[in-house]
């Protein structure tokens, strides 16, 4: 999607994502996963930090995602790592809700 004058990335509406789902936008190169938690959004780079792959293929679990590759699992919320093999966070960016749009941006 496209980004605003403010370099925030629209991911979609608010509508469009609904509680225990989750998608990804990208703020250049950087993939982010962007979580609905019970009506709470959150967003993280879409990459396990075990071993540089996707965590969107994961199930997402309350505000756990688990990495399809080698099962580690985070917290969306925080970006932890709550264990084996994962023993580094992932990181986590902000979000925002305007007009009823989801944006997120890569603010490294």
């Amino acid at each position: 999607m496209s980004t605003d004058l403010n370099g925030w990335q629209a991911v979609c509406p608010m509508a469009e994502l609904l509680p225990g789902e989750h998608t990804v936008c990208f703020d250049g190169d950087t993939a982010i996963l962007v979580c609905n938690v019970d009506g709470d959004i959150y967003a993280l780079e879409d990459k396990c930090t075990h071993q540089d792959f996707e965590l969107s293929p994961g199930k997402l679990d309350g505000a756990e995602i688990e990495c399809v590759l080698h099962g580690a699992k985070f917290d969306v919320r925080t970006g932890e790592a709550l264990c084996a093999p994962a023993y580094v966070g992932v990181p986590k960016f902000p979000v925002r809700i305007d007009n009823g749009m989801i944006y997120t941006r890569d603010d490294r």
